[in-house]
């Protein structure tokens, strides 16, 4: 991990955003994603220079829309704003799965056991 990535994810790990569990370096279909919450359907991204290029920048796009493709959004940071914006950008993923949580279908209830009609 960079030092970006420690850093955002000692404020996303244990829940720490509305009770909702993040994981780290998650594979998804052909990709391995920095964050992924899987509850509310959101990724995080954290960018190093490499994605500064013209080249970073078709490929993050083309990622970007295939994991949309798939229910799911993205957010992209880049490692100084992390480093130097942490609770600014912790705010806007904070909002992000509070609207995430707020727009998903909620499950229907689970049917009530019934007891069978002695014979």
């Amino acid at each position: 991990m960079t030092d970006a990535e420690r850093v955002l994810w000692s404020r996303l790990r244990r829940r720490q955003i509305e009770d909702v569990q993040f994981y780290r370096q998650k594979p998804i279909a052909n990709f391995i994603v920095d964050f992924h919450a899987p509850r509310c359907g959101l990724v995080v991204e954290v960018d190093g220079s490499q994605h500064m290029t013209a080249a970073g920048r078709i490929q993050d796009g083309k990622r970007a829309i295939e994991l949309n493709a798939m229910g799911l959004k993205v957010l992209r940071f880049d490692n100084l704003q992390v480093l130097k914006e942490t609770e600014a950008v912790l705010e806007v993923i904070h909002k992000e799965v509070v609207a995430l949580l707020r727009s998903a279908p909620k499950s229907p209830p689970a049917p009530l056991l019934q007891r069978g009609e002695p014979a």
